[in-house]
């Protein structure tokens, strides 16, 4: 696949070219826009915002569940030379409204369901609030109430103030480059910080086209999209790489709940998935490991290895069906994915891959297709990428993954101290991530740098790894391992409903209840002490009695969790 230019211009162009009859966006259960389509629309959004104003350079905002008029704007920002700026959802009021002001956003784009978190902002900065919906211009001073009263109506409010700003003279043409800068990603990370992450065009073009080096994706696959588009596994994997391919992407506009997802999957039968880590661990949990626990004879089968992998390949079997029927790869990555529900995918024959990126690296950094696959590795560095391993200890191979490439980040936005500390003398982005490659240049991941705990006789203690040996145990959904005093505690979210199954938690009085929870838990501070390294031993288990928070990429809070 060749680009003259590595622009998402150009990759647009190209789509409407080639595949201007097929299928682009859809909302699952709605009408399907075609290539062709999508890009009328696009055209007719720039023309929109050139006549508000608004030109290459400027900042506009987008803060909306995914649909497809999330793809339109964006593309329609990015295309006429003006910079994205996406917005988690799960932002506090106060978050968005610091983003919107530090990225000096002119407009934005937002969806009914959250124009509350903008409702009262105060800015001078931003001259355009515009209805995702139907990208009708919202009157100053509209109220959250007085808004979903003229979405009820059919948005016939605003048709006028729309129809008005389309009146446009003059053609201002669009101004793109592959060192334009094409979005502004702020990051929520499990340290509390949020940092605005600079991409280029180039940036995200060339990690989309040499993700499609190593998968293969055709006009003929579909994707269901249910990871927010806020996120730049989804904005350049599940949108940019489908574009590049001619293939179709329909939204999930809901959180992927089973009663959400379920009828989803049934009616789109995708052929491709991107999740991250949570979303197939609460399947395996909830779902596959109580059919296993719940006879005696079947749970205790499970643990001879020949019987395990005769019952993964039967379950794996039936959540293929689940999926829809058709899925030829579930791509995972944002997080380390559990040993367990790996063993369990890797046994029963399901199609998987795992990769490893950051917002930083557009985000693709390493990966394989299914076919290649090694179990608890992150893959292969993909084509025009390069990765080291920075000061490898000389006994175990580890260090930090240094990283080198077209894909890699111009800093972070208006922070020139924090992009100067991510980056050594030579231009290598420091991930923070610790990792071994091995002989085949495959990559594991061993955990975040900042997380290492080192222990009373000096050896590192990576806490990933022991959540993941906890997270495989009986009546365990997740975990997170902390330092107090010298000591680690073992934080442990039990899985209730499993347990409730098996006692019947809820018949019983709460001294018979928490006599049945305070064994699991003691029995696990026996198990996981005999599992791990003499120097790795806990001192602690606790219960977490409610889910951790969570990042909106559903990775743990840990900071909130370290005093």
């Amino acid at each position: 696949m060749e680009f003259n230019k590595l622009t998402l211009h150009a990759v647009l162009e190209r789509a409407a070219e080639n595949f201007s009859g097929r299928t682009a966006v859809s909302l699952f259960n709605s009408n399907a826009i075609t290539y062709g389509e999508f890009k009328q629309k696009v055209e007719t959004v720039k023309k929109f915002l050139k006549n508000g104003g608004i030109i290459a350079g400027d900042k506009v905002a987008i803060l909306s569940e995914n649909q497809p008029n999330w793809a339109i704007a964006h593309f329609a920002i990015t295309t006429m030379g003006a910079i994205s700026v996406p917005i988690m959802t799960e932002f506090h009021q106060n978050e968005v409204h610091h983003i919107i002001r530090h990225s000096e956003s002119k407009a934005v784009f937002v969806s009914a369901k959250y124009f509350n978190k903008i409702e009262d902002l105060e800015n001078d900065n931003l001259q355009t609030r515009i209805l995702l919906e139907d990208f009708s211009v919202i009157p100053p001073d509209t109220k959250n109430d007085f808004l979903k009263q003229v979405v009820a109506d059919g948005l016939k409010e605003f048709a006028k103030i729309k129809e008005a700003a389309l009146k446009f003279i003059g053609v201002i043409p669009d101004e793109v480059n592959e060192e334009s800068i094409a979005e502004i990603l702020y990051t929520s990370g499990t340290t509390g910080h949020s940092k605005g992450v600079i991409l280029t065009h180039k940036n995200i073009v060339a990690d989309a086209l040499a993700t499609l080096r190593i998968v293969d994706m055709t006009e003929d696959d579909r994707l269901l999209s249910i990871l927010p588009l806020f996120h730049t596994i989804e904005s350049t994997l599940g949108l940019v790489i489908p574009f590049i391919a001619g293939a179709s992407v329909a939204y999930l506009d809901k959180p992927p709940t089973a009663a959400a997802l379920l009828p989803a999957l049934a009616k789109v039968k995708p052929t491709v998935m991107l999740a991250v880590p949570l979303v197939i661990e609460k399947i395996y949990r909830m779902k596959i490991l109580p059919e296993i626990n719940k006879k005696f004879l079947v749970r205790s089968l499970y643990r001879i290895p020949a019987v395990r992998k005769k019952l993964n390949k039967v379950a794996a079997k039936k959540l293929h069906k689940t999926f829809g029927g058709e899925l030829k790869m579930l791509c995972i990555g944002g997080a380390a994915l559990a040993a367990d529900v790996e063993r369990f995918l890797s046994e029963g024959g399901f199609p998987y891959a795992i990769g490893y990126g950051l917002t930083e690296t557009s985000p693709l950094v390493t990966g394989t297709p299914p076919s290649s696959v090694r179990f608890r590795s992150a893959g292969k560095v993909i084509p025009g990428m390069q990765i080291k391993i920075n000061k490898p200890d000389h006994k175990t191979g580890e260090g930090e993954i240094f990283i080198n490439g077209p894909n890699v980040m111009k800093g972070y936005y208006k922070d020139p101290e924090k992009t100067k500390e991510v980056f050594d003398e030579n231009g290598w982005f420091k991930s923070g991530d610790l990792g071994v490659i091995d002989e085949d240049g495959y990559l594991f991941i061993k955990g975040r740098s900042k997380n290492v705990i080192i222990g009373p006789n000096g050896k590192n203690i990576y806490p990933e790894e022991i959540e993941s040996i906890i997270n495989e145990m009986p009546y365990v959904l997740e975990s997170l391992v902390v330092e107090r005093s010298g000591d680690l505690v073992a934080r442990i979210h039990l899985n209730y409903e499993q347990i409730d199954a098996e006692f019947s938690i809820g018949k019983r009085n709460e001294s018979s209840a928490r006599e049945i929870i305070n064994k699991i838990l003691s029995d696990l501070f026996v198990q996981i002490n005999v599992r791990v390294n003499t120097f790795s031993k806990i001192k602690k288990v606790i219960e977490q009695r409610e889910p951790f928070e969570k990042t909106p990429t559903l990775k743990i809070k840990r900071y909130h969790y370290l005093e």
